[in-house]
């Protein structure tokens, strides 16, 4: 089976609940409303591919267990590839998120990972990235990361990688590999000051082109996003909705908005201005992937252009 995009990483399951606002310490927080769903942003970016026209397969890891269950079932109703996700069915049990959101939006996690980062390099089966146009890695532990993205390169492919908040903690020196082998580089404003120990988003861009990434993309949530690359730098303004509702997933969303515009052949600059009204559509909603349709983003653009 052919995807435009595969996607390697954590497979979780969400476990959402809102609230006016956050406890603190011995008081109690009414909950408003629960739910659940299938999270992890590799789950996420797959989900927001197939919303927005394309097609997509993940490579993840779950339990044998009714979270690693239900989180297969959301990704098949969504229409993604399961079948390179790999079930640990003797020991081990799906990770999960718990995602506290209040009023304004913001949001409290708690994460117990799983098996999720326990996906070897010797697991991933290397024949499915012959069937694939784009490789994203997220959040995954750093030896299978660099094995995915050395074997995607050598067959051509577009490797982008958002290393997330355990990987950004470790010094650029370290990430070297993985940094040389991305084609696109997506952390966060945080993520990409611990990386490289810069003190403004500017310097990390330049930190991380230095070491040796093609392009760099800093999200920067509610103020946009900052482009690098060897030719140019720039800054995209963010898409801000009516109301903010969930920022969970926004970078997830933000990625598969990229990566969707890249397949449509929009230049960089472009696609990160497609990337964002995405991110930003989404944040008006409830869920880590609730991502918008693609025609409900072909809206928006043809709004703007009025």
């Amino acid at each position: 089976m052919m995807s435009d995009v595969i996607t390697v990483g954590h497979v979780l399951m969400d476990l959402r609940f809102c609230v006016d606002d956050f406890a603190t310490p011995d008081k109690e927080s009414v909950i408003l409303r629960q739910s659940r769903g299938v999270g992890g942003s590799a789950a996420n970016v797959a989900i927001g591919i197939r919303r927005l026209g394309g097609s997509s397969s993940v490579i993840g890891k779950i339990g044998f267990d009714e979270f690693g269950k239900a989180a297969l079932e959301d990704l098949a109703r969504e229409g993604v590839d399961i079948s390179n996700v790999r079930i640990e069915v003797l020991r081990g049990r799906t990770g999960f998120t718990i995602v506290i959101i209040n009023s304004k939006g913001d949001i409290i996690m708690y994460g117990y990972k799983g098996v999720a980062d326990e996906l070897l390099p010797k697991e991933v089966n290397s024949a499915i990235l012959e069937k694939a146009k784009f490789v994203h890695i997220a959040s995954l532990r750093l030896d299978t990361s660099i094995h995915v993205a050395r074997m995607a390169k050598d067959m051509g492919l577009i490797v982008s990688w958002d290393p997330g908040r355990i990987l950004a903690s470790l010094s650029i020196n370290k990430l070297r590999p993985m940094i040389e082998l991305s084609g696109i580089i997506l952390p966060n404003e945080k993520e990409a000051l611990e990386m490289t120990g810069m003190g403004n988003y500017k310097g990390a861009g330049k930190a991380l082109m230095k070491a040796g990434a093609h392009t760099v993309i800093i999200k920067r949530g509610s103020k946009g996003a900052y482009v690098v690359t060897k030719d140019s730098e720039v800054h995209i303004p963010a898409y801000h909705p009516e109301k903010v509702v969930d920022t969970t997933g926004a970078g997830d969303a933000f990625v598969a908005g990229l990566l969707t515009a890249l397949r449509k052949g929009y230049e960089i600059k472009d696609a990160v201005r497609y990337a964002v009204i995405v991110a930003g559509i989404k944040v008006s909603r409830l869920g880590s992937h609730e991502i918008p349709t693609e025609k409900e983003v072909e809206d928006i653009i043809a709004e703007l252009k009025e």
